[in-house]
């Protein structure tokens, strides 16, 4: 399953959700139907939800959800994270990755040390920043910026390589 929003509350009193989009651009998460419904942090899905209608409302993104019919259930529904199925999304453009495709994958560094595993992805204007936790507790903040910082993604093997040095205190010099 794949993270690609939540819901943020209720709008209106016919039972519509406001959405928070995690996709680019925050529309396309209208294309992925059905949805899943869990709570953040879990793996357990909650509910199917199906879209009755949706549509872009000032900068934001609405939906009808079939069965959830007032306020408050739409209201019930608010933070509940909205996650689908890997293969209803495209196969990405050759040198472009999913987060979720990236995240646990082993990190090492151009000189083969291992520098952890990707705990999560982070949008940071510029550049995406890999958050890299490692075996003894220590964390790298790395750009993704392929050739520059990013060597190489190796999908199969899990492995991506950084040109990335470390100090002593496992902090970036």
């Amino acid at each position: 399953m794949v993270l690609v929003g939540r819901l943020a509350g209720a709008f209106g009193i016919k039972g519509w959700v406001k959405i928070g989009s995690y996709t680019s651009p925050p529309e396309n998460i209208l294309q992925y139907a059905p949805w899943h419904l869990r709570r953040k942090g879990s793996n357990k899905i909650l509910r199917r939800a199906e879209l009755s209608d949706a549509k872009v409302h000032g900068k934001g993104l609405i939906a009808k959800l079939a069965g959830i019919d007032d306020r408050d259930q739409a209201d019930g529904l608010k933070g509940l994270e909205i996650v689908v199925e890997r293969s209803q999304l495209p196969d990405p453009e050759d040198g472009r990755y999913y987060w979720a495709d990236l995240e646990g994958m082993q990190v090492e560094a151009s000189d083969g040390s291992a520098l952890g595993r990707v705990d999560q992805m982070l949008e940071a204007g510029a550049a995406d920043v890999m958050v890299v936790c490692g075996a003894e507790g220590g964390r790298h903040l790395i750009p993704f910026i392929r050739d520059e910082i990013i060597l190489s993604v190796d999908l199969d093997a899990g492995l991506i390589r950084v040109n990335w040095e470390q100090d002593k205190s496992g902090d970036q010099a």
